[in-house]
């Protein structure tokens, strides 16, 4: 199993980027994808996931509006963009494939991610 990621899209010169994340050696569909930000000297921040069967995601609240989650089942590949990018957006950015584990009333009760990609640099300078 391997997450690639391609070298990221500057889009409207700074004002967003766009990572993507191709997955292989397993059916794309089958499992969730998660988008982590990791800044040096702090641990892995999660930011959002996105289930590939369907195209249902779920963002953390402080990236809620400015990133955005999609798959394309045609290529197997999920897209994260993020908007009006800030310094402190400065960062290296992961996919990762992700197994939920859920109660019988449906509530998530674990997620655990086995597989990264080799992650993207991101760098925004003011």
């Amino acid at each position: 199993v391997q997450l690639v990621h391609p070298g990221a899209e500057l889009k409207n010169r700074v004002a967003s980027v766009k990572g993507s994340c191709k997955p292989s050696g397993y059916t794309f569909s089958v499992h969730y994808i998660d988008w982590v930000r990791q800044v040096p000297r702090q641990g892995p921040e999660w930011m959002a996931r996105i289930d590939p069967e369907n195209g249902n995601t779920k963002y953390a609240q402080q990236y809620q509006g400015r990133v955005t989650f999609t798959t394309d089942s045609f290529t197997n590949t999920a897209y994260a963009e993020m908007a009006n990018l800030r310094s402190e957006d400065t960062a290296v950015f992961y996919c990762a494939r992700t197994f939920l584990r859920f109660r019988r009333d449906k509530k998530m009760v674990a997620a655990q991610s086995d597989f990264w990609g080799q992650g993207a640099q991101v760098a925004v300078s003011s």
